[in-house]
């Protein structure tokens, strides 16, 4: 006779099981998944101003025509800056990584001189300021490939919206909780519009603001760090930390300390007016979402999907806590993977009925 904790026990097993199956085929078919989840990553931040213009009376098909002349455009600036600055920053690379070996060791004969034995330690070993920079070249190298798949992309874009128009219907027709699918649908399509459209206008400020702060300080490649920094911001609380990097050690190389101090000195700056002042006013508590399941599902996202996992990390953890609180037997995860203040304000309803 199976007892209740036997049977629980192997329900954990089993959905263990298929999760470990279902992230091993996802990892597996990265290369199919990326262009098609950025596809859906477009369409969605597309979506709102279809539907405003074809409100406003313009035909759906002229209103779809003028959306996908937009995104062409602005994938064209896109690929053509990530093109050339990749082919440009590869080719100079190399230099770059021998003068960053010459500064550490420099800095290692300092240390050695004030007094700091290194030679029992493995700081000498552990710490490669080169190495950050090919780890750059190669996420921009990785960037430069899903640029390639550029059209279907696009293709893929064009009949998810234009599938659009029919999409709730069928839903509708297939599903046999109408009501609350729906509402579940339109809630994350909500949520997730709203925080792609105020994020994507706070990122395209921070990329600009630094673009023009390296260009002052007179930093190559600073189109290319602004390009960085506009999509690491999409990127919860590690991404204009990670952006940082490459262009202060630029600077070091390039142009001295004093310049590499005032790069990180502008990108500290324009990270605390931009994420500590401007996007808590205009966002509010964003997607209700822990601040260590953001960072947990940035690292899982980014190992399973690449740099175009970290990107979407949020929205695609918001699909699935969506889809948690669909139901009954799964809402317990939602409310893991939320914030807790849902929690706190229905704690505060029943103080105040209690009183």
């Amino acid at each position: 006779m199976i007892t209740h904790q036997q049977s629980t026990a192997a329900k954990f097993l089993l959905y263990s099981a298929a999760f470990v199956i279902v992230v091993a085929g996802m990892k597996a078919a990265e290369s199919l998944l990326v262009p098609f989840l950025l596809s859906v990553f477009i369409a969605v931040i597309c979506s709102p101003p279809l539907a405003w213009m074809h409100k406003r009376g313009v035909p759906y098909l002229i209103a779809l025509l003028v959306i996908i002349g937009v995104v062409v455009v602005f994938g064209f600036l896109i690929g053509a800056v990530v093109g050339a600055s990749v082919n440009s920053f590869s080719q100079d690379l190399p230099e770059y990584q021998n003068k960053l070996r010459t500064l550490s060791g420099t800095f290692f004969t300092w240390l050695s001189g004030m007094g700091v034995d290194l030679h029992g330690s493995n700081l000498k070993d552990s710490f490669n300021p080169s190495t950050a920079m090919s780890m750059v070249g190669a996420t921009l190298a990785s960037l430069g490939n899903v640029m390639g798949n550029a059209f279907m992309i696009l293709l893929t874009v064009i009949f998810i919206l234009a599938e659009e128009s029919v999409f709730y219907d069928k839903l509708k027709a297939a599903s046999g909780n109408a009501g609350k699918t729906m509402a579940a649908v339109q809630r994350f399509t909500s949520s997730v519009n709203r925080y792609m459209a105020l994020k994507t206008a706070l990122s395209l400020l921070t990329g600009v603001l630094i673009m023009v702060w390296l260009m002052i300080l007179g930093v190559d490649y600073a189109v290319l760090w602004g390009l960085v920094a506009f999509l690491l911001n999409f990127v919860p609380t590690l991404g204009s930390i990670i952006a940082a990097v490459p262009a202060v050690l630029l600077a070091i190389i390039q142009l001295g300390t004093g310049h590499a101090l005032l790069t990180a000195a502008g990108y500290l700056f324009v990270n605390v007016i931009v994420g500590n002042i401007l996007e808590p006013r205009f966002m509010g508590k964003g997607l209700d979402l822990s601040a260590l399941v953001v960072f947990l599902s940035l690292v899982f996202w980014g190992w399973v999907l690449g740099p175009v996992g970290m990107l979407l990390s949020v929205p695609l953890t918001m699909t699935l806590k969506i889809a948690f609180e669909s139901f009954d037997e799964t809402r317990w995860v939602a409310v893991v993977l939320g914030s807790g203040a849902a929690l706190s304000q229905q704690t505060e309803v029943v103080e105040t009925e209690k009183a």
